[in-house]
């Protein structure tokens, strides 16, 4: 697992060890950063479900001005935070959350421009979690789901609609974008 590209490119990354973590691949990585490569600069990104935190480490390698971090395992915030020095991001720019995703989400403390929900599979929480993120993503903003290709998203989450599908194998990144955007 690398930082493909950006200031940090390179950098190879910890993973939590186990299989509580399930990695995105370099393949799914970058057709998501493909996707979304001209909203990323300056802007404020959530990497919802953080596990070793590539995602929102990559999008400030690639200029987010922000990168927050959640996750409810202990384990995987000791490797987000080890990851964050591995690519010598600052803590004003990479916040790490130690929180359950659907409760920090829900506490509405933050405004996002993106949003990245990537929680365990077929477990009802990223359908929970994309209902959360409404009240957390700006109006213009974008929310972002990987997933399998046998679980079901919504056409709609509050004034979010989703644009499109992109699937890769047997894994799916839905995008969602605000109605006013």
């Amino acid at each position: 697992m690398r930082i493909i590209t950006g200031s940090a490119r390179g950098r190879r990354l910890d993973s939590p060890v186990g299989n509580d973590v399930r990695p995105t691949t370099d393949v799914v990585k970058e057709a998501l950063f493909s996707i979304i490569q001209f909203d990323i600069e300056g802007c404020t990104f959530l990497d919802a479900f953080a596990g070793s935190g590539q995602i929102g480490l990559e999008a400030l390698s690639r200029g987010a001005k922000k990168a927050y971090f959640v996750d409810s395992s202990r384990r995987s915030m000791a490797v987000v935070k080890k990851n964050i020095e591995i690519c010598g991001f600052d803590r004003e720019r990479a916040v790490t959350v130690a929180s359950d995703t659907i409760s920090f989400l829900s506490s509405g403390r933050e405004k996002f421009d993106i949003v990245f929900l990537d929680p365990p599979y077929m477990t009802g929480l990223l359908q929970k979690a994309l209902e959360a993120s409404v009240g957390v993503v700006r109006e213009n903003g974008i929310i972002i789901c990987e997933h399998p290709s046998e679980e079901e998203l919504p056409e709609k989450a509050g004034s979010f609609s989703l644009k499109k599908n992109y699937k890769y194998g047997k894994i799916v990144i839905s995008v969602y974008r605000g109605d006013a955007g």
